[in-house]
């Protein structure tokens, strides 16, 4: 069966992180998606930027905003998301359109990494990104942006 476009989204990091931290407030719409994705109902992307990002932020210590955990836990995670989240190349196409944005939209600063998965999903024909900050992408007008 081919999954239709409007059933094809990029996650965003906060989408993992939260969907691995019971005590968050979106724990249960993170790991309805993740499910959701596990069944066939919808098709999940990502990049190593997302993956390199959670487990930033896994490892990291609560103190720091992080959820603290063992790196193997952490990679044992990202090997679980892998099994329902498609993993995308960010090759030259997707530089020269981070190169774009940038200059398009005169980001700066973080919203630099933002644009760089706006890049990633859009020389990969998605559309949809699935995170839980969509002000982070409000000014990236090529892509939809949306909650879980």
């Amino acid at each position: 069966m081919v999954m239709t476009d409007d059933k094809r989204r990029f996650v965003d990091t906060n989408i993992l992180i939260t969907a691995s931290d019971a005590d968050r407030e979106r724990h249960v719409d993170c790991r309805n998606l993740i499910e959701s994705a596990l069944a066939g109902q919808i098709g999940l992307f990502a990049s190593g930027q997302i993956f390199r990002e959670y487990l930033v932020v896994a490892t990291r210590p609560i103190k720091n905003n992080g959820l603290a955990m063992q790196t193997r836990r952490a990679l044992g995670n990202v090997q679980v998301f892998k099994q329902c989240i498609k993993v995308l190349d960010e090759n030259s196409r997707v530089s020269d359109r981070l190169t774009a944005l940038v200059q398009r939209y005169k980001l700066r600063g973080k919203r630099i990494h933002d644009a760089n998965v706006a890049a990633t999903m859009l020389e990969h024909g998605l559309k949809r990104l699935v995170t839980l900050n969509p002000e982070d992408f409000a000014v990236i007008r090529e892509i939809e942006v949306m909650e879980p």
